[in-house]
Parts: C-alpha cells; structure tokens; sequence
C-alpha cells in the first residue's frame, strides 16, 4: 500500500512541473496572440512603407543617373546599384574612391555624405551649400532633384 502511494506521489511530483509549464506557455501563447484585424493592419503598413521606400529609391537613383549625364561623368547606370551609387557619386564629385570605407564608419558617414553632397553641387555648378541640406530630412528628398533637373 505504501509503495503504490509513493510511487503516486513520485509520478506527480515529477509530472506537475511539466504540466505547470507547459499550461503556461500555453497561456502565454494564446493570450499575446494579435487579432486578425491587428495583423492586417501590420501588414498593411508594411507594406506601404515598402512602397514609400521603393518610390524613394527608384527617385533618387533616376535624380543620380540624371546628375551623372549632366557632368559627363561615365556609368550612369551604377545609382540603380545600392553601394556601388557611392563610387559613382565619388567620381561625380571628383573625390577619392577609398573614401567609400568612411560611409561605412558610423557618424563618419554622415559628415563624408555632406562633403560628397555639396562637391555634387559644385560640379552642376550650384552653391555647395546645398549639401548642407542633406541633413535635414525632408529637404533632402529635394535636393538631388533640384541638383539633376534645375537649370
């Protein structure tokens, strides 16, 4: 009798963590469950932003290869490839290529970004302070538009 007790209360005792456990992972996984609405509307969202951003893309590259054209500067083409833009826009500007290893430098990038920017507007003969621009971003939407379609 006592041995069918013990042996019970070992089969419990080793049984009701897991159970414990596993109900309550199994709440958890029920209870942070989104709504369909809510996966929807993420979706959604994620995909406008995809959307947004292609535009963005597919602006300032066409403002790049525009730019290149415009200052004879040859392989236009390169601003539709995600890195390799920065050599073109090194070439354009008519600074080193090595200087593509300090975009890669966090806070560097942005000063170097600012430097290649206004050389740009230099070489379409514009004021170089509209690289300066660059850093405030909404203006910075305008500014390869201006320096490869204005006059």
């Amino acid at each position: 009798m006592k041995s069918r007790i013990l042996s019970r209360a070992t089969f419990f005792l080793t049984l009701a963590p897991l159970l414990f456990f596993s109900a309550t992972a199994w709440a958890q996984y029920n209870d942070n469950r989104p709504s369909p609405g809510a996966m929807l509307a993420g979706g959604f969202f994620l995909l406008l932003f995809l959307i947004i951003g292609l535009a963005i893309y597919v602006y300032v590259s066409l403002a790049l290869q525009t730019i290149a054209k415009r200052t004879n500067t040859p392989d236009g083409w390169l601003a539709w490839i995600p890195i390799v833009n920065i050599i073109l826009m090194l070439n354009i500007a008519k600074k080193p290529v090595w200087w593509i290893i300090l975009f890669f430098v966090p806070l560097v990038n942005l000063i170097m970004s600012v430097i290649v920017w206004m050389a740009i507007a230099e070489a379409r003969g514009k004021p170089n302070w509209w690289g300066i621009l660059m850093i405030i971003p909404p203006v910075s939407l305008i500014v390869p538009g201006y320096l490869a379609w204005s006059a």
